[in-house]
């Protein structure tokens, strides 16, 4: 009786050390998954704050709070099972779909661009200084939101599942489960503290001293941050649709565009051999923004023209 307790205890144990090491292998693969995405990451941090800005003060970290849900459900309810089928059963399909994505980020950065060289004249607003549709306009500043989410997070899902694609079917799931959570807490917990600093700013300001002065100083670099931060999130639209474009278009065989801009960015980067590789990095990026600008603008006309079709 002892002697067969004992070996079921030694059983657990082995199951126990097994299941250790698999959590562990889960752990590192979903860590170097997440570095190779580190770049979308930044981008959707930046995209992000822009959707809250100009909203009440009290309605900021529920809004933020609305798109990580849907940012979660985008990445665990959709992305991973339809990541790992279409990996099973028809993996050449994740790459046009990809591209897909990328028009639209191409296409909403084109439009932003656009609106911020021509602005609309503004309307008219109530004596509470809300719009009349507040609850609708901060509802659709969400779908919008998610929907530039969808196409980040899928981009994020194709890089992990790529860094794991010789890993067993278990330990794909685990892995972009992982960085699915991981990630969207880290971006939304970022824009979280973003779009309150000011708030905490504000309650720093009132202790005074050193203390006082920092949270001044917040207070007054915030708006200009939240505006810089809009722009780097208009642009980020632009350079990673382009470059999702770029480079699904070379894993399908045309990879003249992106060699070419590979080759202008090294060329270019030689004029700046003391910081070498931003300067290659910072030269691709504006060139793959310059390409999806192209293909947003191209992408409009299309949806114009489309639109034009059906009603006449």
């Amino acid at each position: 009786m002892a002697g067969g307790l004992l070996a079921l205890l030694d059983d657990i144990a082995a199951i126990a050390k097994v299941a250790a090491a698999s959590l562990d292998d889960v752990a590192a693969q979903a860590a170097k998954a997440g570095s190779k995405a580190a770049g979308i990451v930044i981008d959707d941090a930046a995209v992000t704050p822009r959707y809250v800005v100009g909203f009440a003060a009290d309605r900021e970290l529920p809004i933020v709070g609305k798109i990580a849900w849907g940012s979660l459900k985008n990445k665990i309810l959709f992305l991973l099972p339809g990541a790992l089928a279409l990996n099973y059963f028809a993996p050449w399909i994740i790459t046009p779909l990809l591209m897909a994505g990328g028009v639209f980020l191409c296409f909403e950065g084109y439009e932003k661009v656009r609106d911020m060289l021509s602005p609309a004249p503004k309307h008219e607003t109530p004596a509470g200084g809300q719009p009349a549709d507040a609850k609708a306009l901060e509802d659709a500043r969400v779908a919008g939101a998610i929907r530039t989410d969808l196409i980040l997070s899928a981009e994020i899902m194709a890089i992990t599942l790529a860094s794991v694609a010789q890993s067993s079917f278990w330990t794909q799931a685990a892995v972009l489960a992982a960085v699915g959570i991981g990630i969207t807490a880290i971006v939304y917990g970022a824009v979280a503290l973003i779009v309150k600093a000011d708030d905490m700013g504000v309650a720093m300001a009132r202790r005074g001293g050193a203390v006082g002065a920092a949270g001044i100083g917040i207070v007054r670099a915030m708006p200009h941050l939240l505006k810089t931060l809009s722009i780097v999130g208009m642009l980020a639209m632009l350079w990673v649709g382009g470059g999702i474009i770029l480079h699904g278009s070379a894993g399908l065989g045309f990879a003249g565009p992106e060699h070419a801009i590979e080759a202008a960015a090294a060329t270019l980067a030689e004029f700046a051999p003391a910081g070498k590789g931003l300067a290659q990095w910072l030269v691709g990026a504006a060139l793959a923004g310059v390409f999806g600008l192209a293909v947003g603008f191209l992408a409009e006309k299309a949806v114009h023209a489309g639109q034009a079709l059906r009603s006449a």
